[in-house]
C-alpha cells in the first residue's frame, strides 16, 4: 500500500543548505521489526525529510508502506505500523539527489522477479547511472522511477547467478559511485558499502538482533549496541543463521566523505569509527589556531556548527554563548509575506539574541559557506542586534567543486568559493574577517590517514571518474 499523501511543490526552502541523499535502517530477528525500524528512521530524519517508507518480510509475505513527507507524518497512524507484519524489516528517509520528487520514487523500492520480493534502501549516488540505464532501456528494461536506485534492482534481476545474494553481488560489479545500501528478501538482510566507502553504514545488535543503520544515532533510540561498521566493498548477509560476508570487488584506497563529519551526521553518532563529536571539536580547535579573533564572544549558526564552536571557544579561550536561537519546526510555508517583511527565510529559521550580541565583538562560526545568499542575510540580523564586530569563521576549507557521490550540492558556477577569492566573500558578507579552516587542517583532524578520506568539494579532485552525462537522466525526467 502506498501513502498517497503529498505535500506540495511551493514553499520556503533554504537553497544554501546542503543535503545528504538518505537515511537507511534494517533489523532482523523480532516481531517488533516495523515498529523498531520507525524509531530508527526518526534518528535519522536529518538525512532526508522529504520521503519515508519501509518494507517488512515475514507473516507469509512482503507488506510495504510508503509517503512523502517526515517520518511522524508518513506513520502518523498506528495502524500504517501495525500492517508491516514480519521480523524483517528496512525503512529508508530520502532527500533527492538524483531523481525527481515523486511518489515512485520514494524508497525502499520493492520488486517480484521469478516468483521472489526483493526490496532495497539506498544512501548514495551512482556516477555511471547514465551508461547502465540506456544500456539496461535499450536491453528491453522498463523504468518506473528516475532514481538511480532502480538500476540496482535490473542488474540483479537479470543476473544468471542462483539466489538474490549472488545475483546482488553480480550486478555490484557493474555499478561506479557511492553507495550504501540495505536488501530485503523473504528471509534475510542483504547489506553492502561500495569499495571506496564514501557513505557510512553500520552494523548493531539488540538482544540477538542484528541492526544496521546509516548512523549509530538509530541503534541508541532502540537500545542496540554498535558492533562495527559494514566494511567498504563488503557485502553481508544477515539471517537467522547468522552473519555471512564477503567482498567480491577488488580493494581500493578508501574515500570517507570528510562532510559527516563536518555537516551531516549528528555529533552522537559513531562515524567511519570515531565519534562525530569528538572530530568536531577538533576541527574547532584547528580552526581557532588558524584563524585567531580578537572578540568578546563565541557564537554558533545552530544546530550543525554548535559543536565546532564550542571547539573554537575552548581553543581560542573567548567564551561561547548563545547568540542564534533555531527555530526547529520550520517546514514549508505557501504563504507569501508582506514586502515589508525582509529576509523572511532567514527569520523564520534564526532570531539573533540581541542581550548576548549588543555591542559585543562576536565571533560567527558555521560549517561550511554554499552560496553564501543565507550567510549574508544572517550577518545582517546579527549586526541589526548591535554587535560591535562580526568575525566570520568556517570550519571547513572553500567549496569549490560539486560533489557527485550522494550530495545534493549546487553546481560549481552557483558555488561562491569557486567565483570568488576569500576576500571578496568577506565583502560579500560584509564581516569584519573571515576565515576558512585550511584543508590540510581539517585532514589531518580524524585519526585516520589523511587518504582515507573523499574532498572533491574543496579540491576539485575526484576519487573516481564522473561520467559526461552524469545528471542528464534526472534533468530529462523531471
Amino acid at each position: 500500500m502506498l501513502n498517497s499523501r503529498f505535500f506540495g511543490d511551493g514553499g520556503m526552502l533554504d537553497s544554501n543548505v546542503m543535503r545528504d541523499k538518505c537515511g537507511v535502517f534494517g533489523i532482523l530477528g523480532t516481531t517488533r521489526a516495523s515498529e523498531l525500524t520507525y524509531f530508527g528512521l526518526y534518528s535519522l530524519q536529518h538525512r532526508g525529510q522529504e520521503s519515508s517508507g519501509i518494507v517488512s518480510a515475514g507473516n507469509g509475505g512482503v507488506h510495504i508502506y510508503r509517503g512523502m513527507g517526515e517520518v511522524n507524518e508518513v506513520f502518523a497512524q498506528k495502524r500504517y505500523i501495525d500492517q508491516l507484519k514480519g521480523n524483517i524489516a528496512i525503512g529508508h528517509t530520502r532527500y533527492s539527489t538524483t531523481g525527481a520528487s515523486s511518489l515512485t520514487n520514494i524508497q525502499p523500492l520493492l520488486i517480484t522477479n521469478r516468483g521472489k520480493e526483493l526490496a532495497i534502501a539506498h544512501n548514495g549516488n551512482l556516477t555511471n547511472s547514465y551508461t547502465l540505464r540506456r544500456k539496461l532501456e535499450k536491453d528491453g528494461a522498463i523504468f518506473q522511477t528516475t532514481s538511480d536506485t532502480e538500476i540496482f534492482l535490473h542488474l540483479a534481476s537479470r543476473s544468471r547467478r542462483r539466489g538474490w545474494f549472488n545475483r546482488i553481488c553480480d550486478a555490484l560489479c557493474q555499478v561506479r559511485g557511492a553507495y550504501s545500501l540495505l536488501f530485503l528478501t523473504e528471509d534475510t538482510i542483504i547489506a553492502a558499502r561500495d569499495p571506496l566507502g564514501f557513505r557510512p553504514l553500520a552494523l548493531g545488535k539488540r538482544n540477538g538482533t542484528y541492526v544496521v543503520a546509516s548512523e549509530t544515532c538509530a541503534f541508541d533510540i532502540i537500545g542496540a549496541k554498535y558492533i562495527r561498521d559494514i566494511e567498504p566493498g563488503e557485502v553481508l548477509e544477515i539471517s537467522e543463521s547468522g552473519l555471512r560476508s564477503i567482498f567480491p570487488q577488488k580493494k581500493v584506497p578508501h574515500a570517507f566523505c570528510i562532510f559527516e563529519y563536518i555537516y551531516f551526521s549528528r555529533p552522537d553518532s559513531i562515524v567511519f569509527g570515531e565519534n562525530v563529536d569528538k572530530i568536531r571539536r577538533r576541527l574547532g580547535r584547528q580552526l581557532a589556531r588558524e584563524h585567531p579573533a580578537d572578540a568578546d564572544i563565541v557564537i554558533a549558526v545552530p544546530d550543525s556548527a554548535n559543536t565546532a564552536a564550542l571547539g573554537y571557544s575552548e581553543g581560542s579561550g573567548i567564551k561561547f554563548e548563545i547568540g542564534l536561537i533555531r527555530n526547529h519546526y520550520v517546514g514549508r510555508t505557501f504563504i507569501d509575506p508582506e514586502q515589508s517583511i525582509r529576509d523572511l527565510d532567514v527569520k523564520i529559521k534564526f532570531n539573533p539574541v540581541k542581550g548576548v550580541l549588543k555591542g559585543r565583538n562576536v565571533v560567527v562560526v558555521d560549517d561550511s559557506i554554499v552560496r553564501g545568499t543565507t550567510s549574508k542575510k544572517l550577518i545582517k540580523l546579527i549586526r541589526a542586534a548591535g554587535a560591535k564586530s562580526i568575525h566570520m569563521r568556517l570550519s571547513s576549507p572553500p567549496i569549490i567543486s560539486p560533489c557527485f557521490f550522494g550530495i545534493d550540492m549546487p553546481t560549481k558556477g552557483e558555488l561562491i568559493a569557486s567565483e570568488k577569492s576569500v576576500e571578496e566573500i568577506r565583502d560579500y558578507l560584509e564581516v569584519d574577517s573571515l576565515g576558512y579552516l585550511s584543508t590540510e587542517g581539517m585532514l589531518s583532524m580524524p585519526s585516520l590517514p589523511n587518504s582515507d578520506f573523499c574532498a572533491s568539494c574543496f579540491s576539485g579532485r575526484y576519487p573516481l571518474p564522473i561520467e559526461k552525462n552524469h545528471g542528464k537522466l534526472h534533468l530529462e525526467k523531471t
